[in-house]
């Protein structure tokens, strides 16, 4: 997950197998490996790989090994898993997005902590 950083706990999973729709808050870590209709707000998001995104994630950091299709929130870091996909624009202030990955979208990165730089995705 998040290298040198003290995680917060688990508070929420959504299994491989389930549905939830909805809007999900949560002050700990939420994992989604089912399928999730709604928007996710918490501490830390982490779509697995079979999990399923059709909403906004915001969270201090994300971790997208699924699919997202909306806007990802970071305050502090997205990163996209090799196997991950997004279909949305990511705001944050440090984005990772791994060899593999697939991301269509915009990212807006903050800059020394007073602006915002717009950079267009390559596809």
């Amino acid at each position: 997950m998040f290298k040198g950083k003290k995680h917060t706990r688990l508070e929420v999973v959504i299994g491989a197998e389930s549905v939830f729709r909805g809007e999900l808050t949560s002050k700990g870590t939420v994992r989604i490996d089912g399928c999730f209709e709604g928007n996710v707000s918490a501490d830390c998001v982490i779509i697995g790989e079979s999990g399923k995104v059709i909403g906004d994630i915001t969270g201090k950091g994300l971790i997208i090994g699924g699919k997202i299709t909306g806007n990802s929130r970071g305050t502090e870091s997205v990163e996209i898993q090799p196997k991950g996909e997004v279909h949305g624009d990511i705001y944050t202030v440090r984005l990772t997005v791994a060899e593999g990955a697939a991301f269509e979208g915009r990212s807006c990165t903050q800059k020394n902590n007073r602006e915002l730089e717009y950079i267009p995705a390559e596809g």
